[in-house]
């Protein structure tokens, strides 16, 4: 069924830079569909001296909301009215809702990672151990969800040592008697000590990047996720999989925190079948 574009029609998108890549328009528009809102779900490809203009313009135009990706997590946070305290404890906003002339930040990528985990791996949080490349906005949500969810151990590493050095600052003040740490440099030993690898950087976005850590650190029972979602099979995922490891890419968490983005958005409950349907046809293409 085709999107039918009118006066009454309500906009939403996603800013990132680039965004070109994303699959998000796919599934909201799809779920909109399905609801049968009079609604659509456009990419807006924002540089980062632009994003105060862009916001602004949200307001102008009356965009209804967006998902902010890499690189305006953090940085978009001064330009809001308000912001939810999920979003204020974690320090990065990955939607935005236009309400009553106010726009107001929202963070639902630690949720949604924490239900794709669940969901895909069959793995909770509770008890366990996460090694987490990365110290972006959504290794800021993730690793604050998987404290509040009982997480063992999270230990972060960032090529930007003082990103990492900030975040297990934030997440120890918020989290004191939660175990948290960063390591100083990759590891040159197994992972034995964790459950969980999760790579939270933009790296296997592109051919031509290198795999982001060495496969000869994995063990027999390590879980590995890779947030990238485009390609579905990163060569992350593609080493892990060499060795029968049990994996997951970044399309449930995509998945998942757009279902709590459309909910926030609408006030209704997401057509979550038809979004999954979607995100699959898309990578298909």
């Amino acid at each position: 069924m085709a999107i039918k574009i009118n006066s009454h029609t309500q906009i939403y998108g996603i800013i990132g830079y680039p965004v070109r890549h994303s699959f998000s328009p796919y599934m909201h528009n799809a779920a909109f569909q399905k609801a049968k809102l009079n609604a659509v779900y456009l990419a807006f490809e924002v540089s980062p001296e632009n994003l105060r203009d862009a916001l602004l313009g949200m307001k102008v135009l009356g965009i209804s909301g967006v998902n902010v990706t890499v690189p305006h997590k953090e940085a978009c946070i001064p330009f809001l009215d308000e912001i939810y305290p999920t979003a204020k404890l974690i320090g990065a906003v990955n939607t935005i809702h236009l309400k009553d002339g106010k726009l107001i930040g929202y963070n639902t990528d630690g949720k949604g990672f924490i239900r794709a985990l669940e969901v895909i791996l069959k793995l909770k949080p509770k008890g366990k151990r996460f090694f987490i490349l990365g110290a972006g906005g959504a290794a800021r949500a993730i690793g604050f969800s998987l404290v509040q969810e009982g997480a063992k151990e999270v230990v972060f590493y960032d090529i930007v040592r003082s990103k990492a050095e900030n975040l297990v600052i934030a997440l120890r003040s918020n989290f004191p008697n939660a175990k948290i740490d960063l390591m100083p440099s990759l590891p040159n030993s197994p992972l034995k000590e964790f459950d969980c690898l999760v790579n939270a950087t933009p790296i296997g976005m592109k051919k031509e990047d290198p795999i982001v850590i060495d496969p000869k650190l994995f063990h027999p029972k390590l879980f590995v996720c890779d947030l990238v979602y485009n390609p579905p099979q990163t060569k992350l995922l593609k080493a892990a999989r060499s060795k029968h490891l049990k994996v997951m890419n970044g399309l449930g968490m995509l998945l998942y925190q757009g279902v709590l983005s459309w909910e926030i958005w609408t006030g209704k409950k997401a057509p979550i079948s038809t979004m999954r349907e979607a995100l699959e046809k898309a990578v298909k293409k």
